[in-house]
């Protein structure tokens, strides 16, 4: 898995997406867009929304995690994968593994969500669970002693793969003004940026307050090492990468932040409006819509809802 490109054009790296587009289409989900007149009453933008959370797994991150093992060789599926996740990247590597044969090892936070827990539990991976933070994860991937190692952002090939999801946007909307997705580790805004520049389109990423060591990072010129994990965007709480950063120094317009508050708010504006149920890591775009009318009001604006597992009631 080829994983640096200095010299990458735009053109080469949506060449990229492209392809990986075509690689991963027999296996995924083509995500809906959906629109709602009452959510965009309430947000000052005709706001198009990528439903990532009905993607396999109930994330985008099974279109990077497939991609990736598409990209291996037969040796090294053969040898099996592990990973590090706080549950939907792990979740979507259990699932394709299971369906192309790879065994999969996750080291998964103590703190983790239950509800996430179970998801990756459904495609019998083998579980590990570690201390929460960067730190646990690190020493976690240092230890293992065999198979290969698939990161949940920090590569070029999960992110093309991520960036397909805007990919299948920019290519059925055509009057988009600006892209929109949450900030975590950098993958999927990392991929979204790629895609929404090669349609001419600028592109906003979204962090929690709790957990803003991406604009920190951008801002000083260095990645800042991700915030204590006290952020109920569970998603979104880690740093990051070296493939990441550059990307996003590049081709990212800005990033802004959003409260936790402010994340629940949107998460429950969703609902009321659509009946959809998104986690609070994927309402952080939202939440960013309508707290920032300077870059969004009146806008056709690509929102990339990244996931939807979350605790619902019992029906």
């Amino acid at each position: 898995m080829a994983n640096t490109a200095p010299d990458r054009t735009l053109a080469e790296h949506f060449d990229q997406i492209q392809g990986a587009h075509e690689r991963i289409a027999p296996y995924i989900v083509h995500t809906p867009v959906h629109q709602s007149q009452a959510l965009n009453e309430q947000l000052g933008a005709e706001v198009y929304l990528k439903c990532e959370h009905l993607q396999t797994t109930g994330a985008f991150k099974y279109r990077g995690a497939t991609h990736a093992l598409l990209q291996l060789s037969e040796a090294q599926r053969a040898a099996g994968v592990y990973t590090v996740s706080s549950g939907n990247h792990g979740a979507a590597l259990a699932a394709i593994g299971a369906k192309l044969g790879v065994s999969v090892k996750i080291g998964v936070s103590h703190s983790a969500s239950p509800v996430k827990l179970a998801n990756m539990q459904k495609y019998q991976p083998q579980i590990e669970m570690i201390d929460p933070g960067m730190a646990a994860r690190e020493a976690f991937v240092a230890a293992q002693a065999q198979g290969h190692f698939v990161p949940p952002y920090n590569h070029l090939d999960i992110v093309y793969g991520q960036g397909t999801a805007a990919l299948e946007l920019c290519s059925e909307i055509t009057n988009l003004d600006i892209l929109v997705a949450p900030l975590g580790g950098g993958g999927l805004l990392s991929g979204t940026a790629l895609v929404a520049k090669s349609f001419g389109l600028p592109v906003i990423g979204v962090e929690p307050e709790l957990a803003a060591d991406g604009i920190a990072s951008l801002e000083q010129g260095h990645i800042v090492p991700a915030f204590p994990p006290t952020s109920i965007c569970d998603g979104l709480l880690t740093s990051l990468g070296s493939v990441t950063f550059p990307l996003l120094q590049r081709y990212v317009d800005g990033v802004v932040t959003v409260t936790d508050a402010e994340a629940s708010t949107a998460q429950a504006l969703l609902e009321q409006t659509t009946t959809m149920q998104v986690e609070p890591s994927a309402s952080v775009t939202l939440a960013a819509v309508k707290r920032y009318p300077e870059l969004f009001k009146g806008l056709n604006v690509g929102v990339i809802l990244s996931g939807g597992n979350i605790a619902r009631p019992a029906s």
